[in-house]
């Protein structure tokens, strides 16, 4: 079972140099490398998801070092979900790029599609934090590679302010990792979880400015405020179904929150004194302001979604500050649900694009299967506005059920319902202006090159991923109970300590 773990690591990091340097000039080779991967990748995060649904924690050690000493890896009930929706997301991205050809207008596409993958699963399944940094380094390198495919100056310049955005939270994450080590002596989560309440006052102080730093870190991943303007400007810019994948991208950040600073630095560890959820509530209230605000007043279709990318962000960081098993259940339900609604969004906005030739939110003449592409515009639309009947409402119904403490709940309910309205009117407008002002508007000349329909290959990942989006409301139970026992997972500190630092640490 042990060598399972690695492989979601593994099997892009070995793809992605075989089709760099072999495939890259053949595209049906590797086309057909990087399909046969990501649908290699998502068969392993079944078997993971299987193994872990068990309650038992998996530890993989690199070398057969025991931690805290050397690299492992650790498969849970959190970081198997992370990873199954890692690989379903990928396989329905690549699809829609290979039935429109974005991945042709770029030699590099599918190379950087599999670094990406190993960068993002490797967050989710190390158990270091030290190589949780050097994950994100991966999936940053390779998400700026996809960030400027097939090129253009608006794509370059936001993906310019994109890297120096997140170099700025690498140089950080370094600082607060060199804090961290020297007041510790380590930088595995579970060893972390040990030593830390172990600490006199004096290097408690130290530890609590790495806490600060780090959840900085991760909210530049996560598109947090005050560091959440990279995100309108380069998913807007981005290619479309790279903007899809970039919706599991931001759970990074929310991942590396929940997972850090739930075992290592909290709750209820005096030394760090609950400074991420003092910090996250707030900060997640603005967020979703910002957001809602930016959904209303957005001009293109790819802002308006950006922003509402970052109110789905905010909502999920709001029911996470509250660090309750409750609140945090709710959370990974929305989690889920936001991952998908994004990706369908940004799908649906490639296929209205690329046949109006323009993102602009203005009235232009009718363009071919424009009741299709209203009715997948709105079903998505009313997904991440968390409206009924699909998986939104239910998500933010938890949300608001597991934030209803008196002190804080006056806020919290104020800030997503709110917040939810104006999502609403804002793509209300958008979806007037794009389907219905465009059909009164009569075309002012024949255009000699018209649209061609889309075919079923590239309709078809948009409705698959509101197809989900559906199926998560209906199986909304089984999938809470199964959210429900991996908040309690992670909650139970002494488990995870055990099975890391144990000799046989669960394999």
């Amino acid at each position: 079972m042990m060598h399972w773990i690695i492989l979601p690591v593994v099997l892009p990091a070995l793809l992605a140099p075989l089709i760099a340097f072999v495939m890259r000039y053949d595209i049906v080779l590797a086309r057909t490398a990087s399909m046969v991967g990501s649908i290699g990748l998502l068969v392993i995060s079944i078997v993971l998801i299987n193994f872990a649904a068990g309650g038992e924690t998996f530890v993989y050690r690199l070398g057969d070092w025991p931690a805290p000493f050397g690299i492992v890896l650790v498969l849970d009930r959190l970081s198997a979900l992370m990873v199954f929706l890692t690989a379903l997301l990928a396989v329905i991205v690549l699809i829609h790029a290979i039935a429109t050809g974005w991945d042709a207008r770029g030699r590099h596409f599918h190379a950087l599609f599999q670094f990406q993958l190993m960068g993002i699963c490797g967050a989710f399944l190390t158990g270091d934090v030290f190589n949780m940094f050097v994950f994100f380094e991966v999936l940053l390198i390779a998400s700026y590679g996809l960030m400027i495919h097939s090129g253009g100056r608006q794509r370059i310049q936001a993906g310019l302010q994109y890297v120096v955005m997140n170099l700025a939270g690498s140089t950080l994450f370094l600082f607060a990792l060199g804090t961290l080590y020297a007041s510790t002596g380590t930088l595995n989560i579970a060893d972390l979880a040990v030593r830390i309440p172990e600490l006199p006052e004096g290097e408690a102080a130290l530890v609590r400015i790495a806490v600060m730093l780090l959840l900085i870190v991760f909210a530049v991943k996560a598109a947090l405020f005050p560091v959440q303007f990279w995100l309108p400007n380069t998913y807007a810019n981005a290619p479309a179904p790279v903007a899809a994948l970039f919706a599991i991208m931001t759970k990074v950040g929310a991942y590396a929150i929940l997972r850090v600073h739930t075992i290592s630095f909290g709750p209820g560890i005096e030394a760090t004194q609950d400074i991420a959820g003092m910090l996250l509530f707030p900060a997640a209230l603005v967020t979703i302001a910002i957001g809602a605000f930016g959904v209303l007043g957005a001009r293109r279709l790819m802002s308006l979604i950006s922003f509402s990318v970052v109110g789905s962000m905010g909502t999920l960081l709001l029911a996470v500050s509250s660090f309750s098993q409750t609140a945090t259940s709710a959370a990974l339900y929305y989690l889920v649900h936001s991952t998908f609604a994004a990706a369908a969004l940004f799908l649906v906005a490639d296929l209205v694009v690329s046949r109006r030739a323009s993102d602009s939110l203005t009235p232009k003449s009718p363009t071919v299967q424009n009741g299709l592409y209203a009715a997948l515009f709105f079903a998505a639309a009313i997904a991440m506005a968390g409206m009924p009947p699909l998986s939104g409402f239910l998500g933010k119904l938890l949300v608001l059920d597991a934030l209803r403490d008196p002190d804080i709940i006056g806020w919290t309910w104020s800030a997503i319902l709110i917040g939810s309205l104006l999502t609403i009117v804002g793509f209300a407008r958008a979806g007037s202006i794009l389907f219905w002002k465009s059909t009164a508007t009569e075309p002012q000349e024949t255009d000699p090159n018209p649209p061609h329909p889309a075919t079923a290959w590239e309709v078809a990942p948009t409705m698959a991923t509101i197809s989900l989006l559906a199926l998560l409301a209906v199986f909304a139970g089984p999938a809470s109970g199964y959210l429900e026992a991996t908040s309690a997972q992670l909650f139970d500190r002494d488990g995870y300590v055990s099975a890391v630092l144990s000799a046989e640490g669960g394999e």
